[in-house]
């Protein structure tokens, strides 16, 4: 049984579409789970129809638009580098309606559903293959995993959007007399998981390099100071799932092909940009090819 599992990391998705391409339309990989966080939730669904290319054009023109009714930061660019700073009018318009969180991300909602259609939800519904997203029961403290197969459409689309909402600079949402926000808040990269469903080959995009580098930009603002600070959390809780997962995997004697980003795709993956998201699908897609190219024969002989 073989798992695709995709780590969260918002506009940075785009490379694990890349990656995914690759496996799905190249190595021609049949996948019996799809397993996705946060980001990763808003792409396994397409890619477990194989609509590789619909979600390529999707995923490389979404904008901050698509994502906030409620945006809560301003986008500014310091020496060729985006910041972000507080726009003290939305989050105080907002926390002033009685809103829990700084920014309101209802607009992705309506997105989601605008691109996963009760016709294509039932079609997905009626695979072999299982999709799966993860998100995070804040009232009791767990980690909840929803597939496909166990929801109707209405209920399915909210627990894709829900697994998306980075608290609290998006919306926290009200579902079964819970709070739930973010996925990767409790598990970033669900490769024990996807075990425990009885995967023996997982493919793990994570969406961070393998090495720790410097990629935080010094704190600006208050504002910035918070997204670090939860970057720094998400980082923590990514790589505890990853020796977990390694662990679990020795156990069940289970294999794991990692696809790190090799280099630093941006401090702050709450800025979707074009043209960087159409660069790291093909980053993606180059280094799947790059990590799974066979060494031929006349190369083996050179090498001996």
């Amino acid at each position: 049984m073989r798992a695709l599992v995709i780590s969260g990391g918002g506009s940075k998705g785009a490379f694990a579409g890349g990656v995914a391409q690759y496996l799905i339309e190249n190595k021609k990989l049949d996948y019996d789970l799809f397993i996705g966080t946060s980001t990763g939730s808003l792409l396994v669904s397409h890619l477990a129809l194989n609509k590789v290319k619909e979600i390529k054009e999707i995923y490389t023109n979404v904008t901050q638009s698509d994502i906030f009714n409620v945006c809560p930061f301003n986008i500014k660019k310091r020496k060729g580098i985006e910041t972000i700073s507080i726009n003290h009018f939305n989050v105080l318009r907002n926390l002033f309606s009685g809103s829990k969180t700084f920014g309101e991300s209802h607009n992705l909602k309506r997105f989601i559903r605008s691109h996963v259609t009760e016709e294509g939800f039932n079609a997905l519904k009626a695979l072999k293959a299982d999709v799966v997203v993860t998100v995070s029961n804040l009232s009791l403290n767990q980690v909840e995993y929803k597939s496909v197969k166990d929801f109707d459409y209405e209920e399915f689309m909210d627990w894709v959007w829900i697994s998306c909402n980075y608290t609290p600079f998006m919306s926290l949402a009200k579902k079964d007399g819970c709070e739930y926000a973010d996925g990767g808040l409790g598990s970033m990269v669900p490769i024990e998981e996807a075990i425990r469903r009885g995967a023996t080959v997982v493919d793990a995009v994570v969406l961070q390099t393998e090495v720790t580098q410097y990629n935080r930009m010094p704190s600006l603002n208050a504002f910035s100071l918070l997204t670090n600070m939860f970057a720094f959390m998400l980082d923590r809780i990514e790589f505890q799932n990853i020796r977990i997962g390694k662990f679990v995997a020795n156990n069940q004697n289970a294999i794991i092909n990692f696809y790190y980003t090799p280099t630093v795709l941006t401090t702050n993956s709450l800025v979707f940009n074009k043209d960087k998201m159409t660069l790291w699908w093909q980053s993606g897609f180059d280094f799947a090819k790059y990590k799974n190219q066979e060494i031929s024969p006349v190369e083996l002989e050179k090498t001996e």
